[in-house]
């Protein structure tokens, strides 16, 4: 199906770099006929390659610290002006965690680095979508998606503190969906994605062999960055109107599976 976004206005956060969801996402958006910005963190654009995907995209990048309000209110209000009207979509693709980087175990947390993690990928979602509410800047039926992941409902200790930031995420996406869906029929959701071959994820000790353990127990195997970039660009179309406060797993069946036959094969084995 084609332009599916057509005349849908969006901004687009934390594509970094060819691997990383957001910027799968911002070619599917702009596949499907939709007009965006592109945004990251300041030092983020400096280390990525962000502006070989506004080319592509024809987007304008507005560089924003998701952690600063004034930051983010002139994000809304630089989007607003070059896209000419209210936002339709957004997508918050942000997390970054100091203990995890420093390699610093969950028991022994440094506290100022933990404030750190929940900030940057949690807390900026509440900040957006505030600095949205009061500007009135996301149209009516418009759609905030950010991006989870299953450590925030479930024990994995490689992920650490930001099992914690993905939780916060979580309930912000939903208290806040309830509140902007009573004053604009805002949809706010979280997409859990399945481990991803990304920058990040890389970054995360033993990320590959549970990359493999996933895949081996999905029945479906991993759902890929691409395959993610469809779901969000399902997500803000006029298709899923009606969901909202909803985390929403992507994971090709992973989250409801016990044990698969593979691994109980590999076990016995």
């Amino acid at each position: 199906m084609n332009n599916l976004l057509k005349g849908k206005r969006g901004i687009i956060s934390g594509a970094l770099d060819h691997n990383s969801i957001a910027w799968k996402v911002a070619e599917k958006a702009c596949e499907q006929g939709a007009k965006f910005t592109l945004t990251n963190a300041p030092i983020a654009m400096r280390m990525g390659e962000i502006k070989a995907l506004a080319e592509k995209c024809g987007a304008e990048i507005i560089p924003a610290d998701a952690t600063s309000v004034v930051e983010l209110e002139n994000l809304f209000t630089k989007s607003q002006e070059v896209l000419d009207g209210k936002i339709d979509f957004v997508l918050h693709s942000i997390g970054m965690s100091p203990n995890i980087r420093k390699n610093i175990p969950y028991t022994e947390l440094n506290y100022d680095f933990y404030m750190k993690s929940i900030d940057v990928s949690s807390f900026s979602l509440h900040k957006m979508l505030s600095v949205a509410y009061k500007m009135d800047a996301i149209a009516d039926w418009g759609s905030v998606v950010a991006l989870s992941y299953i450590a925030a409902q479930r024990t994995y200790p490689f992920y650490t503190d930001m099992a914690d930031a993905k939780a916060t995420l979580e309930s912000i996406a939903r208290s806040f969906g309830y509140h902007y869906g009573k004053k604009n029929k805002v949809r706010v959701n979280t997409i859990s994605q399945s481990p991803t071959k990304t920058t990040a994820g890389g970054g995360i000790k033993g990320f590959g062999s549970f990359y493999d353990f996933s895949e081996s127990m999905a029945p479906l195997g991993n759902a890929s960055a691409e395959a993610c970039a469809d779901y969000c660009v399902a997500m803000f179309s006029d298709f899923t109107k009606m969901v909202t406060m909803q985390n929403l797993y992507h994971d090709g069946g992973y989250s409801n599976t016990g044990i698969s036959d593979e691994l109980m094969d590999k076990m016995i084995g």
